[in-house]
Protein backbone atom coordinates (compact mmCIF):
# COMPACT_ATOMS: atom_id res chain seq x y z
CA UNK A 1 0.00 0.00 0.00
CA UNK A 2 1.39 3.18 -1.15
CA UNK A 3 0.68 6.97 -0.29
CA UNK A 4 -1.32 7.48 -3.46
CA UNK A 5 -3.60 4.11 -2.43
CA UNK A 6 -4.17 4.90 1.18
CA UNK A 7 -4.92 8.38 0.63
CA UNK A 8 -7.54 7.26 -1.89
CA UNK A 9 -9.06 4.82 0.08
CA UNK A 10 -9.22 7.58 2.84
CA UNK A 11 -11.36 9.43 0.71
CA UNK A 12 -13.55 7.44 -0.53
CA UNK A 13 -14.41 5.89 2.87
CA UNK A 14 -14.94 10.06 3.65
CA UNK A 15 -17.13 10.57 1.40
CA UNK A 16 -19.31 8.10 1.34
CA UNK A 17 -19.54 8.49 4.66
CA UNK A 18 -20.51 11.92 4.32
CA UNK A 19 -23.11 10.84 1.66
CA UNK A 20 -24.58 8.38 4.13
CA UNK A 21 -24.84 11.25 6.83
CA UNK A 22 -26.26 13.66 4.06
CA UNK A 23 -28.76 10.98 3.14
CA UNK A 24 -30.10 10.18 6.75
CA UNK A 25 -30.27 13.49 7.85
CA UNK A 26 -32.70 14.40 4.77
CA UNK A 27 -34.53 11.26 5.82
CA UNK A 28 -35.20 12.62 9.42
CA UNK A 29 -36.30 15.99 8.29
CA UNK A 30 -38.69 14.76 6.19
CA UNK A 31 -40.32 12.29 8.78
CA UNK A 32 -39.75 15.23 11.41
CA UNK A 33 -42.14 17.15 9.23
CA UNK A 34 -45.24 14.48 9.77
CA UNK A 35 -46.73 12.58 11.79
CA UNK A 36 -44.82 10.51 14.25
CA UNK A 37 -44.63 6.80 12.79
CA UNK A 38 -46.78 3.84 14.14
CA UNK A 39 -44.84 2.01 16.38
CA UNK A 40 -42.99 -1.41 14.83
CA UNK A 41 -42.45 -2.87 18.81
CA UNK A 42 -44.15 -6.10 18.97
CA UNK A 43 -45.19 -6.32 15.55
CA UNK A 44 -44.94 -10.06 13.56
CA UNK A 45 -43.19 -10.98 10.61
CA UNK A 46 -46.14 -12.30 8.18
CA UNK A 47 -45.96 -16.14 8.40
CA UNK A 48 -43.67 -18.46 5.84
CA UNK A 49 -43.03 -21.95 5.08
CA UNK A 50 -39.86 -20.86 3.92
CA UNK A 51 -37.54 -17.88 4.44
CA UNK A 52 -35.12 -16.23 1.25
CA UNK A 53 -32.59 -14.15 1.80
CA UNK A 54 -29.90 -12.11 -0.26
CA UNK A 55 -26.88 -11.08 1.62
CA UNK A 56 -24.74 -7.62 0.87
CA UNK A 57 -21.31 -8.03 2.06
CA UNK A 58 -19.43 -11.00 1.53
CA UNK A 59 -16.49 -10.75 3.40
CA UNK A 60 -15.27 -12.75 6.69
CA UNK A 61 -19.13 -11.71 8.74
CA UNK A 62 -20.78 -12.40 6.13
CA UNK A 63 -19.41 -15.80 4.45
CA UNK A 64 -19.89 -17.19 8.71
CA UNK A 65 -23.21 -15.55 8.40
CA UNK A 66 -23.85 -17.45 5.12
CA UNK A 67 -22.45 -20.79 6.56
CA UNK A 68 -24.82 -20.31 9.68
CA UNK A 69 -28.64 -19.41 8.09
CA UNK A 70 -27.46 -22.36 5.62
CA UNK A 71 -27.58 -24.97 8.38
CA UNK A 72 -31.01 -24.03 8.82
CA UNK A 73 -34.21 -25.75 7.69
CA UNK A 74 -36.25 -23.95 5.16
CA UNK A 75 -34.06 -21.34 4.27
CA UNK A 76 -33.29 -20.05 0.59
CA UNK A 77 -29.85 -17.58 -0.51
CA UNK A 78 -30.85 -16.23 -3.77
CA UNK A 79 -28.74 -13.76 -4.04
CA UNK A 80 -25.18 -12.24 -3.03
CA UNK A 81 -23.67 -8.89 -3.03
CA UNK A 82 -20.19 -7.64 -3.04
CA UNK A 83 -17.89 -5.30 -4.63
CA UNK A 84 -15.44 -7.88 -5.30
CA UNK A 85 -16.91 -10.25 -7.81
CA UNK A 86 -14.27 -12.90 -6.55
CA UNK A 87 -15.98 -12.80 -2.73
CA UNK A 88 -19.36 -13.55 -4.63
CA UNK A 89 -17.90 -16.65 -6.62
CA UNK A 90 -16.45 -18.40 -3.86
CA UNK A 91 -19.68 -18.11 -1.77
CA UNK A 92 -21.51 -19.57 -4.67
CA UNK A 93 -19.16 -22.32 -5.13
CA UNK A 94 -19.48 -23.17 -1.42
CA UNK A 95 -22.87 -23.20 -1.72
CA UNK A 96 -23.30 -25.41 -4.54
CA UNK A 97 -21.10 -28.12 -2.55
CA UNK A 98 -23.43 -27.55 -0.11
CA UNK A 99 -26.17 -29.15 -2.39
CA UNK A 100 -27.87 -25.19 -2.45
CA UNK A 101 -29.21 -23.68 -5.57
CA UNK A 102 -26.87 -21.11 -7.26
CA UNK A 103 -27.86 -17.73 -6.03
CA UNK A 104 -27.56 -14.58 -8.34
CA UNK A 105 -24.55 -12.19 -7.97
CA UNK A 106 -24.05 -8.66 -8.01
CA UNK A 107 -20.81 -7.00 -7.97
CA UNK A 108 -21.09 -4.36 -10.80
CA UNK A 109 -19.87 -0.98 -8.58
CA UNK A 110 -20.59 0.50 -5.30
CA UNK A 111 -24.41 0.43 -5.74
CA UNK A 112 -24.89 -3.08 -6.64
CA UNK A 113 -27.01 -3.45 -3.93
CA UNK A 114 -29.75 -1.56 -5.38
CA UNK A 115 -30.55 -4.20 -7.95
CA UNK A 116 -30.28 -6.75 -4.86
CA UNK A 117 -32.97 -5.10 -2.64
CA UNK A 118 -35.03 -3.89 -5.72
CA UNK A 119 -35.93 -7.86 -6.15
CA UNK A 120 -39.43 -8.80 -5.41
CA UNK A 121 -38.66 -12.35 -4.06
CA UNK A 122 -36.32 -11.86 -1.05
CA UNK A 123 -38.06 -11.77 2.32
CA UNK A 124 -35.01 -10.73 4.16
CA UNK A 125 -31.67 -8.80 3.50
CA UNK A 126 -28.87 -9.20 5.15
CA UNK A 127 -26.29 -6.73 5.64
CA UNK A 128 -22.63 -7.12 6.67
CA UNK A 129 -20.05 -4.63 5.27
CA UNK A 130 -18.30 -1.82 6.61
CA UNK A 131 -20.07 0.70 8.78
CA UNK A 132 -20.76 2.96 6.49
CA UNK A 133 -22.67 1.28 4.48
CA UNK A 134 -25.25 0.04 7.11
CA UNK A 135 -27.70 2.51 7.35
CA UNK A 136 -27.76 3.58 3.59
CA UNK A 137 -28.17 0.01 2.78
CA UNK A 138 -30.68 -1.00 5.45
CA UNK A 139 -33.05 2.15 4.28
CA UNK A 140 -32.82 1.15 0.54
CA UNK A 141 -34.22 -2.16 1.98
CA UNK A 142 -37.08 -0.90 3.99
CA UNK A 143 -37.98 1.21 0.92
CA UNK A 144 -38.05 -1.61 -1.50
CA UNK A 145 -40.71 -3.71 1.06
CA UNK A 146 -38.04 -6.27 2.67
CA UNK A 147 -37.08 -6.83 6.29
CA UNK A 148 -33.61 -5.98 6.74
CA UNK A 149 -30.69 -7.37 9.57
CA UNK A 150 -27.92 -5.39 9.92
CA UNK A 151 -24.15 -5.92 11.20
CA UNK A 152 -23.20 -4.11 14.41
CA UNK A 153 -23.28 -1.29 14.87
CA UNK A 154 -26.13 -0.42 12.69
CA UNK A 155 -25.61 3.47 12.98
CA UNK A 156 -22.79 5.89 13.54
CA UNK A 157 -24.83 9.22 13.72
CA UNK A 158 -28.08 9.77 16.05
CA UNK A 159 -29.33 10.87 12.45
CA UNK A 160 -28.66 7.78 11.09
CA UNK A 161 -30.26 6.03 14.06
CA UNK A 162 -33.33 8.50 13.43
CA UNK A 163 -33.35 7.73 9.89
CA UNK A 164 -33.93 3.75 10.72
CA UNK A 165 -36.14 4.55 13.26
CA UNK A 166 -38.49 6.60 10.78
CA UNK A 167 -38.13 4.42 7.61
CA UNK A 168 -38.82 1.29 9.45
CA UNK A 169 -41.73 3.07 10.83
CA UNK A 170 -42.61 3.87 7.20
CA UNK A 171 -42.59 1.33 5.35
CA UNK A 172 -43.95 -1.17 8.58
CA UNK A 173 -40.49 -3.14 7.81
CA UNK A 174 -38.22 -4.53 10.85
CA UNK A 175 -34.76 -3.26 10.84
CA UNK A 176 -33.07 -5.65 13.22
CA UNK A 177 -29.79 -5.67 14.67
CA UNK A 178 -27.57 -8.61 14.28
CA UNK A 179 -26.35 -8.24 17.90
CA UNK A 180 -25.00 -12.30 18.34
CA UNK A 181 -24.01 -11.65 21.85
CA UNK A 182 -27.22 -11.38 23.27
CA UNK A 183 -27.80 -15.27 22.42
CA UNK A 184 -24.71 -16.42 24.05
CA UNK A 185 -24.86 -19.22 26.60
CA UNK A 186 -24.07 -17.32 29.78
CA UNK A 187 -25.82 -13.85 28.56
CA UNK A 188 -28.91 -16.25 27.98
CA UNK A 189 -28.77 -18.01 31.11
CA UNK A 190 -27.97 -14.54 33.12
CA UNK A 191 -31.53 -12.91 31.44
CA UNK A 192 -33.23 -16.25 32.87
CA UNK A 193 -31.90 -15.44 35.99
CA UNK A 194 -33.07 -12.23 35.73
CA UNK A 195 -36.34 -12.52 35.08
CA UNK A 196 -36.70 -15.47 37.78
CA UNK A 197 -35.42 -12.52 40.71
CA UNK A 198 -32.31 -14.33 41.60
CA UNK A 199 -30.71 -11.05 42.10
CA UNK A 200 -33.63 -9.11 43.31
CA UNK A 201 -34.58 -5.34 42.29
CA UNK A 202 -31.42 -4.88 39.33
CA UNK A 203 -30.03 -1.13 39.93
CA UNK A 204 -26.84 -1.26 38.19
CA UNK A 205 -24.67 -3.27 35.15
CA UNK A 206 -21.64 -3.15 33.89
CA UNK A 207 -20.79 -4.13 30.21
CA UNK A 208 -17.49 -3.85 27.39
CA UNK A 209 -15.86 -4.54 24.05
CA UNK A 210 -12.53 -4.64 25.61
CA UNK A 211 -10.71 -6.90 22.48
CA UNK A 212 -7.10 -6.69 21.27
CA UNK A 213 -7.52 -5.99 17.51
CA UNK A 214 -3.78 -3.86 16.38
CA UNK A 215 -3.48 -6.65 14.34
CA UNK A 216 -6.67 -7.13 12.01
CA UNK A 217 -6.35 -2.63 12.64
CA UNK A 218 -3.19 -3.06 10.93
CA UNK A 219 -3.66 -5.77 8.70
CA UNK A 220 -3.81 -5.21 4.56
CA UNK A 221 -6.78 -7.14 4.23
CA UNK A 222 -10.10 -7.67 5.48
CA UNK A 223 -11.23 -4.89 8.25
CA UNK A 224 -7.81 -3.80 8.27
CA UNK A 225 -8.84 -1.73 4.95
CA UNK A 226 -11.49 0.10 6.49
CA UNK A 227 -11.99 -0.18 10.48
CA UNK A 228 -8.91 1.83 11.61
CA UNK A 229 -10.06 4.57 9.85
CA UNK A 230 -12.67 5.03 12.27
CA UNK A 231 -9.97 5.71 14.86
CA UNK A 232 -8.84 8.90 12.75
CA UNK A 233 -11.83 10.65 13.02
CA UNK A 234 -13.55 9.59 15.66
CA UNK A 235 -13.29 9.69 19.85
CA UNK A 236 -15.60 7.86 21.77
CA UNK A 237 -17.00 4.27 21.94
CA UNK A 238 -16.64 2.70 18.62
CA UNK A 239 -18.64 -0.33 18.68
CA UNK A 240 -20.74 -0.37 22.21
CA UNK A 241 -23.20 -2.88 21.54
CA UNK A 242 -21.59 -6.24 22.26
CA UNK A 243 -21.69 -5.85 25.27
CA UNK A 244 -24.75 -3.23 26.01
CA UNK A 245 -26.83 -5.49 23.89
CA UNK A 246 -27.30 -8.77 26.66
CA UNK A 247 -27.63 -5.70 29.24
CA UNK A 248 -30.42 -3.73 27.73
CA UNK A 249 -32.36 -6.95 27.93
CA UNK A 250 -31.41 -7.29 31.87
CA UNK A 251 -32.82 -3.79 32.11
CA UNK A 252 -35.47 -4.16 30.31
CA UNK A 253 -34.40 -1.05 27.79
CA UNK A 254 -37.31 0.07 25.65
CA UNK A 255 -39.59 -2.06 27.41
CA UNK A 256 -40.40 -0.28 30.98
CA UNK A 257 -37.25 1.38 31.24
CA UNK A 258 -34.91 3.47 28.83
CA UNK A 259 -31.41 4.60 28.27
CA UNK A 260 -31.43 8.40 29.61
CA UNK A 261 -28.35 10.48 30.35
CA UNK A 262 -24.72 9.37 29.46
CA UNK A 263 -21.02 10.47 30.44
CA UNK A 264 -18.07 9.52 28.48
CA UNK A 265 -14.05 10.43 28.68
CA UNK A 266 -11.28 8.61 26.82
CA UNK A 267 -7.84 8.42 27.67
CA UNK A 268 -4.53 9.51 25.91
CA UNK A 269 -3.78 7.51 22.44
CA UNK A 270 -0.95 5.50 22.66
CA UNK A 271 -1.16 2.13 22.21
CA UNK A 272 -1.84 2.19 18.09
CA UNK A 273 1.38 4.88 17.55
CA UNK A 274 3.24 2.13 19.74
CA UNK A 275 2.01 -1.21 17.60
CA UNK A 276 2.61 0.42 14.05
CA UNK A 277 6.21 1.08 15.39
CA UNK A 278 7.55 -2.14 16.07
CA UNK A 279 5.20 -3.75 13.51
CA UNK A 280 5.38 -1.65 10.34
CA UNK A 281 8.17 -0.54 8.58
CA UNK A 282 9.37 2.74 9.04
CA UNK A 283 8.52 3.85 5.48
CA UNK A 284 5.02 2.41 5.82
CA UNK A 285 2.27 5.68 4.67
CA UNK A 286 0.68 4.15 8.03
CA UNK A 287 3.07 5.72 10.25
CA UNK A 288 1.86 9.66 8.85
CA UNK A 289 -1.13 8.29 10.57
CA UNK A 290 -2.57 10.39 13.38
CA UNK A 291 -4.99 8.98 15.69
CA UNK A 292 -8.16 10.52 17.53
CA UNK A 293 -9.60 7.99 19.63
CA UNK A 294 -8.41 7.29 23.15
CA UNK A 295 -6.95 3.66 23.74
CA UNK A 296 -9.49 3.54 26.08
CA UNK A 297 -13.04 4.92 26.56
CA UNK A 298 -15.43 4.42 29.29
CA UNK A 299 -18.59 6.11 29.41
CA UNK A 300 -21.97 5.89 32.63
CA UNK A 301 -25.41 5.92 30.78
CA UNK A 302 -28.02 6.29 33.72
CA UNK A 303 -31.76 5.27 33.15
CA UNK A 304 -34.83 6.61 33.32
CA UNK A 305 -35.66 4.42 36.07
CA UNK A 306 -32.28 5.73 38.08
CA UNK A 307 -30.32 2.62 37.54
CA UNK A 308 -26.44 2.68 36.16
CA UNK A 309 -24.54 0.86 33.56
CA UNK A 310 -21.08 1.43 33.21
CA UNK A 311 -19.42 0.98 29.67
CA UNK A 312 -15.96 0.55 28.23
CA UNK A 313 -14.34 0.35 24.67
CA UNK A 314 -11.13 -0.90 24.16
CA UNK A 315 -9.55 -1.92 20.83
CA UNK A 316 -5.71 -1.14 20.91
CA UNK A 317 -3.95 -2.61 24.11
CA UNK A 318 -2.74 -5.90 24.70
CA UNK A 319 -5.62 -7.47 26.79
CA UNK A 320 -7.55 -10.47 27.18
CA UNK A 321 -11.10 -10.39 25.77
CA UNK A 322 -13.80 -9.29 28.31
CA UNK A 323 -17.26 -8.11 27.84
CA UNK A 324 -17.68 -8.14 31.67
CA UNK A 325 -21.51 -9.17 31.56
CA UNK A 326 -21.78 -7.89 34.93
CA UNK A 327 -25.62 -7.63 36.28
CA UNK A 328 -26.20 -6.85 40.24
CA UNK A 329 -29.07 -5.84 42.63
CA UNK A 330 -30.46 -6.47 46.22
CA UNK A 331 -29.95 -9.99 46.45
CA UNK A 332 -26.52 -10.43 44.50
CA UNK A 333 -24.70 -10.23 41.54
CA UNK A 334 -22.90 -12.11 38.43
CA UNK A 335 -20.02 -11.20 37.10
CA UNK A 336 -18.71 -12.74 33.84
CA UNK A 337 -14.92 -13.06 32.36
CA UNK A 338 -14.57 -15.36 33.90
CA UNK A 339 -18.46 -16.52 35.01
CA UNK A 340 -19.39 -16.29 38.70
CA UNK A 341 -22.19 -15.20 40.93
CA UNK A 342 -22.61 -14.45 44.89
CA UNK A 343 -26.35 -14.72 46.25
CA UNK A 344 -27.04 -12.67 49.18
CA UNK A 345 -26.99 -15.06 52.16
CA UNK A 346 -24.33 -17.61 50.66
CA UNK A 347 -21.94 -19.82 53.07
CA UNK A 348 -18.80 -17.71 51.85
CA UNK A 349 -18.37 -13.94 51.68
CA UNK A 350 -17.12 -15.12 47.98
CA UNK A 351 -18.18 -15.34 44.13
CA UNK A 352 -18.91 -19.50 43.14
CA UNK A 353 -18.90 -21.47 40.13
CA UNK A 354 -22.52 -20.97 37.94
CA UNK A 355 -22.80 -24.51 37.47
CA UNK A 356 -25.12 -25.57 40.21
CA UNK A 357 -27.22 -22.92 39.01
CA UNK A 358 -27.31 -23.95 35.05
CA UNK A 359 -30.15 -26.93 35.51
CA UNK A 360 -32.34 -24.54 36.24
CA UNK A 361 -31.38 -21.51 34.11
CA UNK A 362 -29.92 -22.76 31.44
CA UNK A 363 -32.18 -21.03 28.27
CA UNK A 364 -34.47 -23.27 26.56
CA UNK A 365 -32.72 -22.50 23.14
CA UNK A 366 -29.20 -23.33 24.42
CA UNK A 367 -30.99 -26.76 25.75
CA UNK A 368 -32.06 -27.50 22.61
CA UNK A 369 -29.92 -26.11 20.08
CA UNK A 370 -26.52 -26.08 21.91
CA UNK A 371 -24.86 -29.54 20.47
CA UNK A 372 -25.57 -27.94 16.90
CA UNK A 373 -24.99 -24.70 18.02
CA UNK A 374 -21.63 -25.31 19.01
CA UNK A 375 -20.77 -27.50 16.17
CA UNK A 376 -21.93 -24.87 13.38
CA UNK A 377 -22.07 -21.31 14.64
CA UNK A 378 -18.91 -18.54 15.41
CA UNK A 379 -18.11 -17.29 18.65
CA UNK A 380 -18.74 -20.45 20.77
CA UNK A 381 -22.29 -20.98 19.18
CA UNK A 382 -23.82 -17.92 19.64
CA UNK A 383 -24.21 -16.74 16.34
CA UNK A 384 -25.95 -19.62 15.36
CA UNK A 385 -28.62 -19.34 17.56
CA UNK A 386 -29.14 -15.61 16.91
CA UNK A 387 -29.94 -16.92 13.06
CA UNK A 388 -31.96 -19.90 14.25
CA UNK A 389 -34.11 -18.04 16.50
CA UNK A 390 -34.73 -15.06 13.77
CA UNK A 391 -35.77 -18.00 11.45
CA UNK A 392 -37.97 -18.67 13.76
CA UNK A 393 -39.71 -15.80 14.47
CA UNK A 394 -40.15 -15.37 10.88
CA UNK A 395 -41.46 -18.47 9.97
CA UNK A 396 -43.89 -18.86 13.18
CA UNK A 397 -44.87 -14.86 12.17
CA UNK A 398 -43.66 -13.67 15.65
CA UNK A 399 -41.73 -10.17 16.66
CA UNK A 400 -38.07 -10.26 16.43
CA UNK A 401 -36.09 -10.53 20.00
CA UNK A 402 -34.15 -7.27 18.91
CA UNK A 403 -36.49 -4.26 17.00
CA UNK A 404 -34.90 -1.29 15.12
CA UNK A 405 -35.48 0.80 18.61
CA UNK A 406 -32.87 -1.72 20.07
CA UNK A 407 -30.76 -1.16 16.89
CA UNK A 408 -30.78 2.82 17.69
CA UNK A 409 -30.71 2.78 21.16
CA UNK A 410 -27.61 0.29 21.13
CA UNK A 411 -25.77 2.38 18.26
CA UNK A 412 -26.30 5.36 19.91
CA UNK A 413 -23.31 5.44 22.68
CA UNK A 414 -21.05 5.72 19.76
CA UNK A 415 -22.24 9.29 18.70
CA UNK A 416 -23.37 9.90 22.36
CA UNK A 417 -20.02 9.51 24.01
CA UNK A 418 -17.84 11.41 21.24
CA UNK A 419 -20.63 14.19 21.95
CA UNK A 420 -19.17 13.98 25.31
CA UNK A 421 -15.81 13.67 25.17
CA UNK A 422 -15.98 16.76 23.03
CA UNK A 423 -17.26 18.83 25.54
CA UNK A 424 -15.30 17.81 28.49
CA UNK A 425 -17.13 14.75 29.53
CA UNK A 426 -20.72 16.83 29.93
CA UNK A 427 -23.54 15.02 30.20
CA UNK A 428 -25.27 13.92 26.92
CA UNK A 429 -29.47 12.98 26.72
CA UNK A 430 -30.28 9.84 24.96
CA UNK A 431 -33.07 10.82 22.02
CA UNK A 432 -36.33 8.62 22.92
CA UNK A 433 -36.44 6.46 20.08
CA UNK A 434 -39.53 4.91 21.23
CA UNK A 435 -40.99 8.44 21.33
CA UNK A 436 -42.35 7.94 24.80
CA UNK A 437 -43.62 4.51 24.09
CA UNK A 438 -41.02 2.35 26.18
CA UNK A 439 -43.06 3.43 29.21
CA UNK A 440 -46.36 0.79 27.95
CA UNK A 441 -43.85 -1.94 26.59
CA UNK A 442 -44.14 -5.29 28.26
CA UNK A 443 -40.59 -6.40 29.90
Amino acid sequence: MDDHDLAASRRDLLRLAGLASLGAGLARATQDAGPAGQSVAGMRFEVRAKVRLGFIGIGGRGNSLIDEFTAIPDVEILALCDVVPEKTEKAKARLLQSGKPAPELYHEGDHAYEKLVGRDDLDLVIIATPWIWHVPMALAGMKQGKHVAVEVPAARTIDDCWALVDTSEATRRHCIQLENCCYGYNEMMVWNMVRAGLFGEITHAACAYNHDLREILFSNEGEGLWRRFEHLDRNGNLYPTHGLGPVAHYLDINRGDRFDTLVSMSSPVASLPEYRKTHLAADDPRQKEIYRCGDLNISLIRTARGKVITLEHNTSTPQPYDRINLVAGTKGIFRDYPPRIYVDGSPKEEFASIDPYKPKFEHPYWTKLGALALEKGGHGGMDFVMAWRLIECMKEGTAPDIDVYDAAAWSAPGPLSEESVARGSAPVKFPDFTRHRWQGAAG
